[in-house]
């Protein structure tokens, strides 16, 4: 009887982005909040801070991971094109190719030749994207997609501190434990849903977020003082 077997290594990409945007949302929107709330504003102007910073930070978010999303699928697309014209040129060559790379991965020549001309036969361009350029449509460039599954995880993430200022009092003690604990509990569930430790995981994040948070507490202190 045969077991499924479970592997984590496909959660890479999508969970690297959804905590990297939550992640910065939770960071960058509570120091925002902080910093104003440390330099003593009034509630309005530090709940204006922090949709200003949700709006502005998300779609910064979306507008960096479209455009570095699309220069990857153009570079994608010109490998493919590339390969394609070369497929039609010199295919001899291109099915010796294939067969290296079998060889190399420890096939015998004879049997990686079959391998080569079988999978050509069936779809040479797949083949040589899969096993030369590394390229599968699982794994595609998706520069819309990316862009509003980084908003969308962005918004999530700064909500928090915004939420926090809504419900409770514009103190900054409050603001950051609130969003501390977010963000731990975000590193913990991040580091074991990729096998880690969730307690390593949870205090690296901790520890970078109180970091930036106690700088811009600081600088609001420092202006609001000097200001005031």
């Amino acid at each position: 009887m045969r077991y499924p077997e479970q592997h984590r290594s496909h959660r890479i990409g999508w969970l690297r982005a959804a905590v990297l945007g939550a992640d910065d949302g939770i960071v960058s929107t509570a120091s925002l909040v902080v910093g104003v709330a440390s330099a003593a504003a009034s509630r309005q102007d530090v709940l204006l801070a922090g949709i200003a910073g949700l709006v502005a930070g998300a779609l910064s978010m979306a507008a960096g991971e479209y455009v570095s999303v699309s220069s990857q699928a153009d570079t994608e697309g010109a490998d493919l094109e590339r390969e394609r014209r070369e497929l039609a040129t010199q295919p001899e060559a291109e099915e010796d190719e294939l067969t290296a790379i079998y060889v190399r991965r420890g096939l015998e020549p004879d049997l990686a030749r079959t391998v080569a001309r079988q999978l050509m036969a069936k779809d040479a361009l797949a083949a040589h994207a899969r096993d030369e350029l590394g390229l599968t449509d699982e794994q595609a460039a998706r520069p819309l997609q990316a862009a509003l599954a980084s908003a969308a995880t962005f918004a999530a993430g700064a909500a928090i501190p915004i939420l926090a200022i809504v419900l409770t009092p514009p103190n900054v003690i409050v603001v950051s434990t609130i969003s501390l604990v977010c963000l731990i509990g975000l590193g913990a569930m991040a580091a074991r849903a990729g096998g880690a430790s969730a307690i390593v995981g949870g205090l690296r994040v901790g520890f970078w977020g109180a970091l930036a948070m106690t700088v811009t507490a600081g600088v609001g202190r420092i202006f609001g003082t000097t200001i005031g």
